[in-house]
């Protein structure tokens, strides 16, 4: 079964007809729970940028406190998030915006 693309539901909904259509169950019902997120990365005017463990819900902001904050020279008004790694696409950010995992965080440099 190819899970690459759909949610966690999506995926029981895929494996349950599987198993109905096969033949190996009569009524299956299937759970699914994700153990580990890839990381993400944050660069930049942080105090300790580096990867850091996904956790779902997370925002800019807690993954800002994980790096120990920002350091004095941080624009925290231009913090930018390549969303799907260095090849993704860039998104502007606020200290709220979502972070998924695989996100690159730059926290860029303030010039006076």
């Amino acid at each position: 079964i190819q899970a690459g693309g759909l949610d966690s539901r999506q995926l029981e909904t895929e494996i349950e007809a599987h198993l109905k259509d096969g033949g190996y169950l009569v009524n299956p019902q299937v759970g699914i729970e994700i153990l580990n997120y890839r990381p993400f990365y944050i660069v930049g005017e942080v105090n300790n940028p580096g990867s850091y463990q996904y956790v779902s819900g997370m925002t800019v902001i807690n993954a800002v406190a994980l790096a120990g904050g920002f350091t004095y020279r941080a624009d925290q008004d231009d913090i930018i998030i390549n969303r799907g790694g260095s090849q993704g696409s860039e998104v502007q950010a606020m200290l709220d915006t979502e972070v998924l995992p695989g996100d690159i965080i730059n926290v860029t440099e303030r010039f006076f």
